[in-house]
């Protein structure tokens, strides 16, 4: 393998996790503090450690005639405090950073609003998602439209198997699963476009499950909401039974009406559950194709 080859991907991988290392909402800021506020506590360990090593090794060398050695020493009640002392205090440290980020940060706590959160249902499909406005009585596929600075109110659910919902630089991942509801809530602090991801394997179409979080003025997202009205196409059980049969790599459309309680009706499993991933095509893979 090649250096050029080697360098493009790390400088890849970096790329993967500087999505992380980004935050560009109010959970992914305080998940990123925590991360950071855990390396701190782990490096009052391993900086000293390592300190020690390099120092007891340079001073116990074969030629320093000053270092004292005692074959006879075996117990010291000073050390021993020393070393179960501090590796307790670390795990306090980090157990009490831990419970308080944890009530914190439940995916189930509001985003603090002036003019309330947006809701939108979310339903994981063979391999593809979809999103519903209940408010707007609109919906999406593969594409995720909401505006900047209001927080968003995620419920979801899975057509058939099990899914987790993840926008990296949000923050928060949750999984969807068949007959259950789950929640969450996200905010972008700032316009812009931000990649999703289902990040946990749901079959052959997995790799192309992915959407991008579009967040926009309260103006453009008015606006992407009249156009979506303006399609005209009508989410109803039966096309969404036609939706939820398995494609792969999906085009992003809308849909300009929805009916009234069809996200409960997924949920509660009044609508049969989709037949999940099937293996397709001469070779045992899924030939891909789109529905718009």
């Amino acid at each position: 393998m090649s250096v050029a080859a080697v360098a493009s991907g790390a400088l890849g991988l970096t790329g993967c996790g500087l999505s992380v290392l980004t935050p560009q909402g109010p959970v992914s800021a305080a998940e990123n503090k925590i991360l950071f506020d855990s390396v701190a506590i782990m490096l009052t360990i391993v900086v000293p450690t390592i300190v020690a090593t390099l120092v007891f090794a340079w001073w116990f060398r074969a030629g320093n005639r000053r270092a004292v050695r005692m074959p006879k020493w075996d117990y010291s009640g000073h050390l021993e405090l020393v070393v179960w002392a501090v590796p307790l205090l670390t795990v306090m440290f980090l157990g009490g950073l831990t419970w308080v980020a944890s009530h914190e940060l439940d995916p189930a706590k509001p985003l603090p609003a002036k003019a309330g959160a947006l809701e939108v249902q979310v339903v994981s499909l063979d391999w593809k998602w979809l999103f519903i406005y209940p408010d707007q009585g609109v919906a999406s596929v593969n594409a995720l439209t909401v505006p900047a600075g209001q927080p968003v109110h995620f419920t979801l659910t899975s057509s058939s198997v099990m899914n987790a919902f993840f926008v990296p630089q949000l923050g928060g991942m949750i999984y969807t699963m068949n007959g259950m509801s789950t929640q969450i809530s996200l905010q972008a602090d700032r316009p812009g476009v931000y990649p999703g991801l289902s990040s946990h394997f749901s079959g052959d179409g997995f790799a192309g499950m992915h959407f991008n979080l579009t967040a926009t003025t309260p103006q453009q997202f008015a606006a992407w909401v009249a156009a979506a009205r303006a399609g005209g196409r009508l989410l109803d059980p039966g096309s969404y039974t036609a939706l939820a049969r398995q494609s792969a790599n999906v085009a992003p459309f809308t849909f300009g009406s929805v009916s009234p309680g069809l996200y409960q009706a997924v949920a509660t499993q009044t609508i049969a559950q989709a037949p999940g991933p099937e293996v397709a095509g001469s070779k045992g893979r899924l030939s891909p194709k789109s529905e718009r």
